[in-house]
C-alpha cells in the first residue's frame, strides 16, 4: 500500500538538487494523484507523548471531560460525547476535545460574519494542567511544519512558493482534535453501521494526523473502492483539504476519506491538525501552469465549495454539530442553507 500512499522525506527537499527535485515531483503527483501521503524525516518527535497524553485524557472521569461540554460553547471547542459530531447526518462513534486558535473572547457584533463566532479561548481540564502546555507546543510546531510543506507543495506545481503566506498570515485557523474511537462492547446491532468517522473532506488546506496502530483510516481511491492508510511509526499522514481543490482549479484533490469504528474491546487513538487559512481568506487561483490547463473543480450540489474559509468551515459545523447550532446560533442554518441553494 505504500505505492497507493506515497511516503515522503522532508529531508530530501533540503539535500541535493537532484533530492530536491525528486521530492518536489513525488510530491506532485502525490497530491495530484491521491491527495493522501505519508510524511517522514520532519523532525517532530514526540508523537507517541501526545497519543499517551491522548490516551490520558480520555481515561479522566467523565465529570472532569464533561465539564467541557462542547455544547456549551458557542465556539465549537470542548468535548464531545459519543455520536456528537455527525457526517452527512449520522452520528460518529467517536469521542473528542477540540481546540482551536488560543484567542480573547470577541463576541460577535451586529453585521459580522458567521465565522465571527469562532473567535476566543479554548478550554482546558483543570483534572490535567499539563495538557495545554503540550498541546500548544505541538501546535506551534505542526504549524510551522504544515506552513513549510504548503510552500514546497506550491513549488512542485511551479508556483510561487508564498503566493498563500498571505491566507495565513498572521492568523491561521488551526483546529486540533484529540480522538477516541471506542470499539463497540459486543458485535451485535450495537456495533451499528461501522462508522468511526463518516465519509467525508477536510475543509482548508492541509491535515497532519498521528494515528495509533490501530489501522481504521480508508482513503477512496480509484473504481470507487476504499483503501486503508498503513501505519508507519513516527509518520505524519498528510492530505489535502477542500481549499486547494479551490485554490488549483481541481488539479489538487481533497479526497473522501473515513475511519472504520475498531472491533469490539479494541480503542483507537488519533490526534488529527488541520492547517487552515485566516478566517476571513479568500483563495485565489495559483500561477501554475497545472492549475491553468486544469478544467475546475467538480461541482457537487451536495457540498458547494467557498472560496472564502470563514464560510467553508461553517458550512462543515452547521453540518457537524446541529446541537451546537440549535442552542447557539439558530440562525446559522438558514443561512446555511440560502447558500447552499
Amino acid at each position: 500500500m505504500t505505492d497507493t500512499f506515497p511516503v515522503l522525506d522532508l529531508r530530501d527537499a533540503t539535500g541535493s538538487k537532484e533530492a530536491r527535485a525528486q521530492f518536489l515531483n513525488r510530491l506532485r503527483v502525490a497530491v495530484h494523484e491521491v491527495g493522501f501521503f505519508q510524511l517522514v524525516g520532519h523532525g517532530v518527535d514526540d508523537a507517541d507523548d501526545m497519543l499517551d497524553l491522548t490516551r490520558r485524557f480520555f481515561a479522566l472521569p467523565e465529570a472532569d471531560r464533561l465539564a467541557l461540554n462542547i455544547l456549551d460553547s458557542p465556539l465549537f471547542r470542548g468535548y464531545s460525547e459519543l455520536g456528537r459530531e455527525h457526517t452527512k447526518g449520522i452520528p460518529d462513534q467517536r469521542l473528542q476535545l477540540d481546540i482551536g486558535p488560543e484567542q480573547p473572547a470577541r463576541p460577535p457584533a451586529p453585521g459580522d460574519p458567521a465565522h465571527q463566532c469562532l473567535i476566543g479561548p479554548n478550554r482546558w481540564p483543570g483534572a490535567m494542567p499539563e495538557l495545554r502546555p503540550a498541546v500548544e507546543s505541538w501546535i506551534t510546531r505542526l504549524t510551522d511544519l504544515s506552513h513549510r510543506l504548503l510552500r514546497l507543495l506550491l513549488e512542485s506545481l511551479d508556483a510561487p512558493a508564498g503566493f498563500l503566506d498571505d491566507v495565513v498570515d498572521p492568523d491561521p485557523q488551526i483546529h486540533l482534535k484529540l480522538l477516541h474511537y471506542p470499539g463497540p462492547a459486543r458485535t451485535d446491532e450495537e456495533a451499528g453501521n461501522g462508522q468511526g468517522t463518516g465519509i467525508h473532506n477536510d475543509l482548508g488546506l492541509l491535515t497532519l494526523l498521528v494515528q495509533d496502530d490501530t489501522g481504521g483510516l480508508q482513503v477512496a481511491v480509484e473504481d470507487g473502492r476504499f483503501a486503508e492508510v498503513p501505519v508507519i511509526p513516527g509518520a505524519f499522514v498528510v492530505n489535502l483539504g477542500e481549499l486547494l481543490e479551490v485554490a488549483t482549479r481541481g488539479y489538487l484533490r481533497a479526497t473522501k476519506h473515513r475511519v472504520i469504528r475498531p472491533a469490539p474491546g479494541v480503542d483507537r487513538y488519533s490526534i488529527p491538525f488541520f492547517y487552515n487559512p485566516r478566517l476571513d481568506a479568500t483563495m485565489q487561483p495559483l500561477p501554475s501552469p497545472y492549475v491553468a490547463a486544469s478544467g475546475g473543480v467538480v461541482a457537487d450540489a451536495d457540498n458547494p465549495l467557498f472560496a472564502l474559509y470563514g464560510d467553508n468551515v461553517m458550512k462543515g459545523l452547521v453540518r457537524s454539530f446541529p446541537e451546537i447550532v440549535a442552542r447557539h446560533h439558530p440562525t446559522l442554518a438558514a443561512s446555511a442553507g440560502s447558500k447552499n441553494a
